[in-house]
C-alpha cells in the first residue's frame, strides 16, 4: 500500500487517524500496532510472519542483555542478536548475490554452479532490521532499559509511517512518545502540511524527473549524446532526491499526526560544498546510524590517518552494499568513500581554500557521477553512460528524445521547481518576506496558511487521480 494510493489516501489513513484519536488511551498503541501489521501485509501477505520473528527475537535479545548485565553474557547476546538480524538480512537480500558472485568464480574453475532460485525481498527489511539492532546495541550500552511490554517493542519496529523506508528511528528518540504522547492542533496540522508537502515533491516533481531519467537511461548509447547523458543523470539526481525526502516528509508527518516526532532525515543536500557536508545532509538517519553503531566503534578518526581512511572505504563499502544486492551499489559507495579519504588529506585543504561556488560545483559533479552506478542496471551500462558524461562517446543524439521526452511543459515546470526547491528558497522568502508582511496583518497570516493547504491539496490530489503505479525507489533496498 503507497501512501500516494487512493486506497491510502482516502481509506486506510482516515479511518487509522479516526480511530486513534477516538480510542481510549490505554487502546492507542493497540490501534497503530494492528494499523500497521495491516499496512505491512497489504504488499507483502505472509512475509509479515518474517518482521513479527524478527520482532520475538529482538524483544528475546534485549531483555536477556539486560538480564545478564552484570556478568560476561550481555556481549554474548549482542553478538547473537546481531548476528541474528545479520543473518535475515543476509538470507533474502543477499542469498541470491553471494550465489551469483560465487558462481562467477566457480566458472573459471570449471566448476557446475551454485542453483538457487530468486528470493523475494521483503520491503523495508533492511530499515526493520537496522532498527531492531540499534534497539539491542543501545539496551547493551545501557543507553536504554530494555522493554518489557512486547507490544510497545512491536510498535516501535512496525509503525507503518516509518516502516518501510524510513527514516531509521532510534528507539531512545521515541520510547517516551510510545507510553505517552499528545496530539495537539497546531503539532497535527504541522504534520497534515508536511505529509502533504511530501506527496507534492513526489508526483508534482519526481515522478516528472523520472520520466527523463527512465528515458536517458533506456535509450542506446549511440543515442545519447553529451548534454543529454548530463540532462539524464541531473534529472534523476532531483527525482532520488525529491522522492525520498518526498517519503521522509510523508513519514514525518504522518508521525505527529499520531502524535510521535521524528527526527529530519533531510537538509537541503544539493547545496553541499564538499563529501563530508552532504553526507550530513543526505539521509541523515542513515548516515548517522553507521556513524554511531559503525564508525566510531571501529575507532573513527582516533587512531591514526590509515586506519581512518580504512574505517571510512569500510563503512560506504557497506552503505553501497546495504542500499543493494548489486556491485553498483558497492561502487556507487566505494566512490564517496575514497572522496571523503581525500577530503582528509592535501585535497581537503585545497578544497577549503576555493570560491564556494568551485566547491558547490565539484560536489554535484562528484555526486551525480556516482548517482550513474546507483540507477545503471547493471556495471558495463553504468561505464559507458559515463563515458558519454565524460565526452568520450561518439554518439549523435536522436532529435526526437528532446521534444518527445524533455520539452513538455510539464516536464519543464517540475526540472525549474525541483531545482529551485533542492535549495532552501522557499524556507528563505518565507522568512523574510511573506511572514513578515503576513504577520503584520494576522487575519491574512492564517488565511494565507490554510489557503496554502487547501490549494496544494486539490493540485496534489489532482495528480493523485491522473497518476499511475510508481513506487517510491527506497522501496527496493
Amino acid at each position: 500500500m503507497l501512501f500516494t494510493s487512493p486506497v491510502f489516501l482516502f481509506a486506510f489513513l482516515p479511518l487509522v487517524l479516526a480511530l486513534h484519536y477516538f480510542a481510549p488511551a490505554r487502546l492507542k498503541n493497540s490501534v497503530l500496532l494492528l494499523a500497521s501489521l495491516l499496512f505491512y501485509s497489504w504488499g507483502e501477505t505472509l512475509y509479515v510472519l518474517l518482521m513479527l520473528v524478527s520482532i520475538a527475537a529482538n524483544y528475546c535479545f534485549g531483555v536477556a542483555i539486560e538480564h545478564f548485565r552484570q556478568s560476561r553474557y550481555p556481549r554474548l547476546w549482542l553478538a547473537i542478536g546481531v548476528a541474528t538480524n545479520l543473518s535475515l538480512l543476509a538470507a533474502f537480500k543477499y542469498a541470491n548475490f553471494l550465489v551469483d558472485t560465487a558462481n562467477a568464480l566457480l566458472q573459471w574453475a570449471d566448476i557446475p554452479p551454485i542453483v538457487l532460485a530468486p528470493v523475494h525481498l521483503p520491503l523495508g527489511i533492511s530499515f526493520f532490521t537496522f532498527q531492531a539492532m540499534s534497539y539491542i546495541i543501545d539496551v547493551y550500552r545501557g543507553d536504554v532499559a530494555a522493554q518489557r511490554r512486547p507490544g510497545h517493542v512491536a510498535l516501535y519496529i512496525a509503525l507503518f509511517p516509518q516502516l518501510v523506508a524510513g527514516p531509521i528511528v532510534r528507539y531512545h528518540d521515541i520510547s517516551k512518545q510510545i507510553v505517552q504522547r499528545h496530539i495537539g492542533s497546531s503539532l497535527f496540522v504541522s504534520g497534515a502540511r508536511r505529509f502533504l508537502m511530501g506527496l507534492a515533491k513526489k508526483l508534482l516533481i519526481a515522478n516528472s524527473m523520472g520520466q527523463v531519467a527512465t528515458a536517458a537511461f533506456s535509450a542506446p548509447t549511440a543515442e545519447l549524446g553529451f548534454a543529454l547523458a548530463w540532462l539524464g543523470i541531473i534529472c534523476y539526481a532531483l527525482q532520488i532526491y525529491f522522492d525520498f525526502s518526498g517519503y521522509s516528509d510523508m513519514a514525518i508527518g504522518l508521525g505527529r499526526m499520531l502524535g510521535f516526532r521524528f527526527q529530519e532525515n533531510f537538509n537541503y543536500p544539493y547545496i553541499a560544498t564538499s563529501l563530508q557536508d552532504f553526507w550530513r545532509r543526505w539521509h541523515i538517519s542513515l548516515s548517522s546510524w553507521f556513524r554511531d553503531y559503525l564508525y566510531i566503534p571501529l575507532g573513527g578518526n582516533r587512531s591514526g590517518a590509515a586506519r581512518t581512511y580504512f574505517n571510512l572505504m569500510l563503512v560506504f563499502f557497506l552503505c553501497g552494499l546495504w542500499h543493494g544486492a548489486s556491485w553498483n551499489f558497492v561502487l556507487w559507495g566505494m566512490i564517496h568513500g575514497c572522496f571523503l579519504v581525500l577530503e582528509r588529506g592535501p585535497f581537503g585543504a585545497f578544497l577549503n581554500a576555493l570560491w564556494r561556488p568551485l566547491r558547490h560545483a565539484y560536489t554535484l559533479i562528484v555526486v551525480c557521477f556516482a548517482w550513474v552506478f546507483f540507477r545503471a542496471e547493471t556495471l558495463p551500462q553504468a561505464f559507458d553512460y559515463a563515458a558519454v558524461m565524460l565526452g568520450m562517446g561518439e554518439a549523435t543524439p536522436v532529435a526526437g528524445f528532446l521534444a518527445g521526452v524533455i520539452l513538455k511543459p510539464d516536464i519543464l515546470a517540475a526540472l525549474l521547481a525541483g531545482a529551485v526547491l533542492a535549495a532552501p528558497v522557499y524556507p528563505w522568502l518565507a522568512f523574510h518576506c511573506c511572514i513578515p508582511v503576513l504577520q503584520r496583518h494576522r487575519g491574512w497570516y492564517f488565511v494565507s496558511q490554510w489557503a496554502f493547504m487547501y490549494g496544494l491539496a486539490a493540485l496534489v490530489f489532482l495528480a493523485v487521480a491522473s497518476t499511475t503505479f510508481n513506487p517510491f525507489i527506497y522501496f527496493r533496498f
